[in-house]
């Protein structure tokens, strides 16, 4: 089966995505004799070699007259159906608009058959829509996979006057899939972009399992200052866990690893995990795999008693981790390294954290992947009362145990016993319940 799996790390739009596809080989000359046969002979496909940042990606833009026309859904559903495009094309593409119109009325209060469309009833929103839907028939991608989308932030405007990012359809549209914004003032993900994968994903979170074959850099049209205005489409065919290769480990308890990635945007994490590790975190029932954001920043001259008070905010913020590496800074200077773990929708709320909290000018930010054991609280009855437990299991299997901390240090606070044997009794307690 084969795969196309893209990177929204700067968020997605149709011709961000349509430059992609034809990066990894989708022919511009078919994708725009399919747009001509909708009765658009007067657009024009563009393709042109640009850099965003430090990448260099493809960026595709059809060129349309002037014009000011409000498409029902109707009228452009009429118009693919008359066109003579693929099955599966005129499916696809009819789908993405359909649940646009639903998104549309359900925001203005109206019927699908009712609504009109206005930026995305452009002519050249409906060429990267069929656009897409060609260039992926033409690839022969059986499932579209997506990571979480960088929505961005700020505001907009439209036929309907100031929106905020993401726009009303957009949100809508991208209902029940994970999203988050790094911060950027801008809007990242268009209603069309949005669309497209919602109608046609299949999966959304990390990379899946897979031979590449092909990638691609679709570029966007503004040149952003935080980081590169791509989206990033890899091909390949899915494979296995069982296909990866290799001995797979057996009863080993990796436990809660946290697997280093690159900076958002660059390679993938399994890029630098060994090959034994690699086939342990996708091994089939693997589902606890999450792909997470290391937020680092380096502190000097500040006064330490601030440290945990940093941390209580980070974690009240949502963090999953916080913790503080002594480091030796440039001219030699004692530092300290502030590393926060954290889900992509927190992002935007830790880093602001840091930057008030903190002494540091910048923080930076990487992708991780983590495999977190099974986890469940219990009690056990000891001589002291009831006392919770953390199980962590692997595969069903009870693999680590520890009594609450907090809770041992008050019950041996208030029998006045040494904190030691409170720890011990609640181990002991549990290790009878597994007997």
């Amino acid at each position: 089966m084969k795969l196309a799996y893209l990177d929204c790390y700067s968020g997605v739009s149709g011709d961000m995505l349509l430059g992609a596809l034809i990066a990894c080989g989708a022919d511009p000359g078919r994708i725009e004799a399919d747009i001509h046969s909708l009765g658009l002979a007067e657009l024009r496909l563009t393709i042109e070699t640009v850099k965003r940042g430090a990448l260099v990606g493809t960026r595709a833009v059809f060129e349309a007259p002037p014009q000011k026309a409000h498409r029902h859904f109707t009228h452009i559903a009429a118009m693919i159906e008359k066109a003579p495009l693929s099955a599966r094309v005129k499916e696809q593409a009819t789908a993405i608009f359909r649940r646009l119109g639903e998104v549309e009325a359900a925001i203005h209060g109206t019927t699908l058959e009712k609504v009109h469309f206005h930026e995305v009833g452009a002519l050249d929103s409906i060429a990267d829509i069929v656009g897409n839907c060609s260039a992926l028939e033409q690839l022969g991608i059986d499932e579209l996979h997506c990571s979480a989308l960088n929505v961005g932030g700020g505001t907009i405007e439209c036929d309907h006057g100031t929106l905020p990012v993401p726009a009303p359809a957009t949100v809508e549209l991208l209902k029940g899939l994970p999203i988050y914004s790094s911060g950027v003032q801008a809007e990242l993900v268009t209603p069309t972009g949005a669309a497209i994968v919602a109608t046609l994903g299949r999966g959304f979170g990390p990379l899946p399992a897979m031979k590449v074959i092909a990638v691609g850099y679709g570029a966007g049209m503004r040149d952003l200052r935080e980081q590169p205005n791509m989206v990033r489409v890899t091909l390949g065919e899915a494979i296995s866990g069982e296909a990866i290769g290799g001995e797979a480990i057996g009863g080993e308890a990796i436990g809660d690893e946290t697997i280093r990635g690159a900076t958002i945007g660059g390679a993938s994490a399994s890029g630098l995990l060994s090959q034994r590790l690699f086939q342990h975190l996708f091994q089939p029932g693997s589902d606890s795999l999450e792909r997470l954001l290391l937020i680092e920043a380096n502190l000097d001259d500040m006064n330490p008693q601030l440290f945990d008070y940093v941390a209580e905010r980070a974690f009240a913020a949502g963090a999953l981790d916080v913790y503080f590496t002594a480091v030796q800074m440039k001219k030699n200077r004692p530092g300290v390294l502030l590393s926060v773990l954290c889900r992509p929708e927190q992002v935007g709320a830790i880093t602001t954290l840091i930057f008030l909290e903190t002494t540091t000018l910048g923080v930076r930010s990487s992708e991780v992947l983590r495999r977190a054991l099974e986890r469940e609280m219990m009690e056990v009855a000891t001589r002291y009362g009831p006392i919770p437990i953390k199980v962590a299991r692997l595969n069903g299997k009870v693999v680590n145990f520890a009594p609450e901390f907090d809770d041992c240090r008050r019950i041996a606070a208030e029998r006045g016993v040494a904190l030691q044997s409170v720890m011990l009794e609640a181990s002991a307690a549990f290790l009878r319940t597994q007997s």
